[in-house]
């Protein structure tokens, strides 16, 4: 057994752990982050960034380095009825200098965070390590189990955070429920086709007979798919076989029908996502505190995963340096995390259930009021107020780069 001592033990590699990690090292502190996956080389669900996780990971000092790695720009919004326009929403009418979408693969963010990460002697990355247990004096969390291939890591730690996504295993070990609420109607089913040429430029949301779909251009030349059913349904499609789904497809997308023919062979190719709301009832217990999915969990709508989770973390930064300044990890302490961000969570979750109504409900009465909203949000100051909120989410988070040592 192997021991190691940190100020922070973060279980969970993905935006929120490695953006608070480098945040804290860049602060003095010393961090360890537990991985489960042994490499980036995994599958990714959010790749779309918004100008406000595009803001905290400038202010960080990655985000150019990201592009670098590669990326697609992407210019708004839009809704269709088929082929038809309801609504464009064109972020370039937003703030610079992130007036754009970000269509990034996944592991290039977290391989430029990581990157960034190893420069300072104080982190250690453990891949490839699973959380088994929480180490408990009393009721305090004091650090973490986690078992690698061939070694089971004691870590000690002033406080634990978990960042290990909408399923997490530490939300979970330290006793605190998930908050699932089920108010989405829908299930997503992800898939990718290779489509070099034929970039979207947007991200586009079809609806037809068929259902809603979901597009944008993928990194390098490929299109992100995401096909909304009843929540439930997909299983009584898929018992049809490959060729009904195919058909259900091209009759909502028809302008991609010679892709979906061509790569859409097997039913073992796309990942249906469980759609789903949740917000634990408390994000923090003495030694502990949780944020990005494993504290709140959102829909796919209005790609808010990678911002709520980097701003997440710029957020929890300043507290878990007070607390350290203080010596004292209590929940009390901690919990000012949640108070600061409960209001803008749930602010998230009522324009996820209007953009879920509005874009993706089916037919009836939503089909004569969905063009009428649609005008009132592109040109009205209330719709120019939700789209600034969307994109940017709240405007007073920001990057303490004041807390930051000198490099």
């Amino acid at each position: 057994m192997t021991v190691v001592s940190t100020d922070f033990c973060v279980i969970g590699g993905g935006p929120a752990g490695l953006s608070l990690a480098l945040l804290l090292l860049r602060s003095g502190a010393r961090v360890t982050v537990a991985e489960r996956s042994g490499s980036l080389e995994r599958a990714y669900r959010g790749e779309i960034l918004q100008p406000g996780g595009q803001a905290v990971l400038a202010r960080l000092g990655v985000l150019d380095g990201i592009v670098a790695r590669g990326a697609h720009r992407l210019d708004g919004f839009q809704l269709l009825q088929g082929e038809r326009v309801l609504m464009d929403i064109d972020y370039g009418r937003l703030d610079p200098p992130h007036n754009i979408l970000l269509s990034v693969p996944q592991r290039h963010l977290l391989a430029e965070l990581l990157a960034h990460c190893e420069r300072y002697p104080g982190f250690r990355y453990l891949a490839g390590h699973r959380v088994h247990d929480l180490a408990l004096v009393g009721t305090r969390v004091t650090g973490a189990e986690v078992t690698g291939p061939s070694e089971r890591v004691t870590v000690r730690a002033r406080c634990v955070v978990g960042a290990d996504g909408r399923y997490s295993k530490v939300r979970k070990l330290a006793d605190i429920g998930s908050g699932r609420v089920d108010v989405f109607d829908q299930d997503v089913l992800w898939f990718r086709l290779e489509a070099a040429g034929r970039t979207a430029g947007r991200v586009r949301i079809f609806r037809a007979a068929g259902g809603a779909v979901l597009v944008h251009d993928s990194y390098p030349g490929r299109l992100q798919i995401g096909w909304t059913l009843p929540h439930g349904g997909y299983r009584t499609l898929a018992e049809q076989g490959v060729k009904q789904v195919k058909a259900r497809l091209r009759e909502t997308v028809p302008r991609y029908a010679d892709l979906i023919d061509e790569q859409l062979t097997s039913l073992r190719q796309p990942t249906l996502l469980d759609v789903f709301g949740g917000c634990a009832p408390h994000w923090e217990r003495d030694g502990l505190v949780l944020l990005g999915d494993a504290a709140h969990t959102h829909g796919p709508l209005g790609a808010q995963g990678i911002n709520l989770a980097v701003q997440d973390a710029a957020l929890l930064h300043p507290v878990l340096l007070d607390a350290l300044r203080h010596d004292d990890f209590g929940a009390q302490r901690l919990a000012a995390f949640r108070r600061r961000r409960q209001p803008d969570i749930d602010r998230v979750m009522k324009v996820q259930r209007m953009q879920s109504k509005g874009m993706l409900g089916g037919k009836g009465l939503g089909d004569l009021v969905r063009p009428v909203a649609a005008r009132l949000i592109q040109h009205t100051p209330i719709g120019a107020k939700v789209t600034r909120r969307i994109a940017f989410g709240n405007p007073a988070v920001e990057v303490r780069t004041d807390l930051f040592a000198a490099d």
